[in-house]
């Protein structure tokens, strides 16, 4: 499959050019070691999302500017637009409770966001309080199996094939269920809300501070 969207080896670089730094003086300026910038830049490592995290505030920037390529053109109408993306491709961001890989990072403005996402957390407690952000998301079970914890509904179990679609702004955890160390989905987070992809990132930024916390 081609391999047209950015990773997050050149969307780091992109950044490095745009700002004209080396290597060592992006290292300088995110605390991230020359070596690691090297490999990340070259496809062969990635970053944890406290590393991310890192790198963000160190220069300056919000996360969801590092899921995308920044330009100075007029945003194009969302029209004929199309982006070809596999798991090998995603942008991956690590948390106590997921890995998430997103998708399809070339594209700006979208209304949907689709990501892989690889659960761990087993139990609500070590979860922690329940996600919640705009718009609506679906979930499809590509393995394993998924306990779907609501703020208004009975807990549901789902199995490989199985979907479920919600209200975003409920409160809402997956789980990987009793005897399933790690259950895979396939999830869209849809939103009308431009800065979707920002809120997301603040969950995350939550869950890692929990997780740091619990340590």
């Amino acid at each position: 499959m081609p391999s047209s969207a950015p990773t997050l080896g050149a969307l780091l670089r992109g950044v490095r050019n745009r700002e004209g730094w080396t290597l060592k003086q992006m290292s300088e300026k995110s605390g991230i070691p020359v070596s690691t910038l090297s490999k990340v830049e070259h496809d062969r490592l990635t970053l944890t999302y406290d590393k991310l995290y890192q790198v963000a505030q160190r220069l300056g920037m919000r996360m969801s500017e590092l899921f995308a390529e920044s330009t100075d053109d007029a945003p194009a109408a969302i029209t004929a637009r199309r982006s070809l993306c596999d798991i090998d491709h995603a942008v991956r961001v690590e948390t106590r409770n997921y890995d998430y890989y997103y998708l399809c990072t070339d594209l700006r403005r979208k209304r949907m966001i689709p990501v892989i996402s690889k659960i761990r957390a087993k139990t609500s407690e070590e979860f922690g309080e329940m996600a919640r952000h705009a718009g609506e998301e679906f979930i499809y079970v590509l393995s394993g199996r998924v306990t779907v914890n609501t703020e208004y509904y009975d807990a549901v179990t789902l199995e490989v094939g199985q979907s479920i679609y919600i209200d975003s702004s409920m409160g809402h955890a997956y789980l990987a269920s009793e005897g399933c160390d790690e259950a895979v989905v396939l999830a869209v987070m849809s939103s009308a809300d431009e800065e979707l992809l920002q809120s997301l990132m603040s969950i995350h930024e939550g869950q890692q501070a929990t997780s740091s916390q619990s340590l």
